[in-house]
This record gives C-alpha cells, structure tokens and sequence, in this order.
C-alpha cells in the first residue's frame, strides 16, 4: 500500500510538475512590459487523415488554406484520391515528387503513416498532427460506412451481433479488406492492427508518435481541438471556420448494447489505449497554453462565425440528405449503408461569396480532383463521374 501510495504521489507530482512548467511564479516589471512576440503562420503542415474522425472536414481545411496562401499541395498522383492508402506510404505516391522533391506545403490526403518517406517529401520545419476520435462510436460509423467492402463486417447482421463475436467474422488473414473492423487508427499511423497488447509495445507506440507528431487532436471535442489548431499553427479565426462534411443521416446510425460498448475497449485495445493517451494529452495541451477560459471564448467565436457564414451561404440552415442536394456536382461520395449528407447554397449569391461557399461545402473527392487540375494542368483530371462544379479553372 505505501508503495502504491508513493507511486500515486511520484505521478501526481510529475504531471503538476509537467502542468507547471511552462509558468514563472512571478514575472518582473519589465517582463510584464514586453509585448508577446508575434506569431507567423506555420505554412508547411502535414495533417495524418485517419478514418471516421471528422477528418474530411480538416482536409477542407487545409485545402482552402493551401489556396488562400497559394502553397502547394502533395496529391495523389494519377487517377488516385488516396496517398497508396492502405499500403505504407512512399513518395512515388505523390504526384510530380521525382520533379519538385522536397517543395511541398501541405500534405492532407489518405495515407498510411511512414516518417521517413514523408520527410522526403515535406520540408525540415514541417508542422505534423492528426487527429483521434472515442473508438466506440467510431466502430459504429465505420461499421456502415464500410459495411459493403468488409468481409467481417459484410457476414454479421448487424453491428451488435459483430461485436458479440468478432472473432467469429473476423480473419486477420483477410487484413487488407478487414482494416476498417479493428484498431484502425492504430493501422493509419502505420502499425500492426492486429498486434498483441502488450504494455511494452504499446508504450513504444505511443512515445514514437508523440515524437513524430506535434499535435493529436481530439474529434469528440471538435470546436475545441480547431481553437488548438489555429494556436498551434498561429492561424486567424477564418482559417479553421468549417462546415461538418462527410457526416450521415441520423437514421443510419445504429445503437449500440452496452455490451457492445465494452466489447469495442476490449476488441480495439490498441485504439482504446491510442485514445485515453492522447485525450489527456489533448487537455493538458490545453491547460498548458490557452487555459480553459480562453478557450470557452474562443469556440464562442468560433461558433458565432460559423452560423454567419451558414446564413450566409447555405439555403437550408443544415446539411442535408443525398436525395435533397440540388447540384450533382457537390454530391458527397456514398458509402455502404450510409446516407452521406450535403449542403443547398443560396441562389443570390454574388460571384465572389459563391466561390468561398462552394470551397467550404466542396466534397473531400471533388476538392482534389480540382486542385490537381489547377497543379498539374497538363495531366488528365481527375475522373469523377459527377459533373463538374467549374468547366474551367478561371471560372
């Protein structure tokens, strides 16, 4: 007991120790003086997209700032809207790497996580985060986004009777189709999905990322982790102003058992331990550099902005289902048993507010395809088999 007890006190002074270290008890007179440095926008910036994290919305991001401040982009190259996803990424995968090298700005797309081929292709200061969502409801969205192309998930009913028996649907021989049914987080950061538990190896895990990545954000707590984002990048309000995309009807959503929710920790360890970790870390971020204070003020805003611009732009004040989306050509990709929502905009926009309305609700596929037109002008588009939003790029 008195062992536990000092080890209880040894973390608890660790973690106040590690919450305090960024404080002076007491700054002088002329420190208080001294007006903070300014901040410069971090423009060279890699963005891990994992799966069924609110994701899509972030790689929106990215991309309109990419545009906004004429950077360049690291696409797939060819007919491709993945970085070689799920192979480990290497970067042949990047379209024009053999003639630019080390030129791009951004990196955003699907890959699977490999350090030392990204650095070949992103420059020596480049800013790397991703983000994590709980992997109870994650299995869940996964489940019947995927539902048609995963054979453990293709063979069960329904997402309780998966998860009451995985193993029974489940082959790990089958991995290539089957990631999506376990620890796919810890697969998209580049590691064995079906790895043993094992503390040590967990451990590993988790301090390699925290090496390679700046900042884990969280998507259970979106507005919150964007405010991160903006500090972190030293980015203004409107760069991380989004409107949810990719997300689904709600009638497509199934409930899951109690049971079910337990099975999730025990069937996505890995996952589990990925998310408790970095959550934490996400909080103490934080409490460490904006303060909780700041940071409710901040998502006010940030919320506020939002509302603006869906006044603005949207003609319903929502997304909304596949069936009601009146442009073909801002049709979000379908998926399994989901129903992908999307958004109406207003018909009296002027030309100026139309463009920024149509960049903040561009699907994930349709955004690529143009900014590859615009990068790689002399290669054949992207193929979409919907209609284009712009026949040419001056429109």
């Amino acid at each position: 007991i008195i062992f536990s007890l000092c080890l209880g006190l040894t973390c608890l002074s660790g973690f106040f120790h590690m919450k305090n270290k960024n404080y002076r008890i007491s700054k002088s007179h002329e420190e208080l003086l001294i007006p903070p440095t300014p901040c410069h926008a971090k423009t060279n910036v890699m963005f891990l997209k994992t799966h069924k994290t609110a994701s899509s919305t972030v790689l929106n991001i990215m991309f309109r700032f990419a545009e906004r401040y004429n950077l360049t982009v690291a696409l797939p190259a060819d007919q491709l809207f993945h970085l070689g996803y799920p192979r480990t990424f290497v970067s042949q995968f990047v379209e024009g790497f053999e003639a630019i090298g080390q030129n791009y700005n951004i990196m955003c797309n699907h890959l699977r996580f490999n350090p030392l081929e990204v650095k070949k292709v992103m420059a020596a200061n480049t800013f790397y985060f991703s983000i994590l969502r709980n992997p109870i409801p994650l299995l869940e969205s996964s489940y019947i986004y995927y539902k048609n192309n995963v054979p453990a998930f293709r063979s069960s009913r329904n997402v309780n009777a998966f998860l009451a028996s995985p193993t029974k649907y489940y082959q790990p021989a089958d991995y290539r189709e089957n990631i999506y049914a376990r620890n796919i987080m810890w697969f998209d950061f580049g590691y064995d999905n079906n790895a043993e538990d094992d503390t040590k190896y967990t451990q590993a895990v988790l301090e390699e990322i925290e090496q390679n990545f700046h900042l884990i954000l969280i998507a259970d707590y979106f507005d919150e982790s964007m405010i991160l984002l903006k500090h972190a990048l030293c980015w203004d309000l409107d760069d991380v102003i989004y409107f949810k995309l990719n997300s689904r009807s709600q009638d497509t959503v199934q409930t899951l058992t109690p049971e079910s929710e337990e099975k999730i920790k025990a069937w996505c360890s890995l996952d589990w331990k990925l998310y408790l970790h970095f959550n934490q870390s996400f909080w103490r971020r934080i409490e460490d550099t904006i303060g909780l204070e700041v940071l409710e003020k901040e998502v006010d805003h940030l919320r506020t902005r939002q509302k603006e611009l869906m006044e603005t732009c949207l003609s319903e004040q929502e997304a909304v289902r596949k069936d009601h989306i009146r442009n073909k050509a801002l049709l979000p990709f379908q998926s399994g048993a989901a129903n992908i929502l999307g958004y109406n905009l207003r018909q009296d926009l002027d030309n100026r507010t139309l463009r920024t309305c149509q960049k903040m609700v561009m699907p994930e596929l349709q955004y690529t395809s143009y900014l590859y037109a615009v990068q790689h002008p002399h290669k054949k588009r992207k193929e979409l088999g919907l209609p284009l939003l712009w026949t040419s790029l001056q429109e």
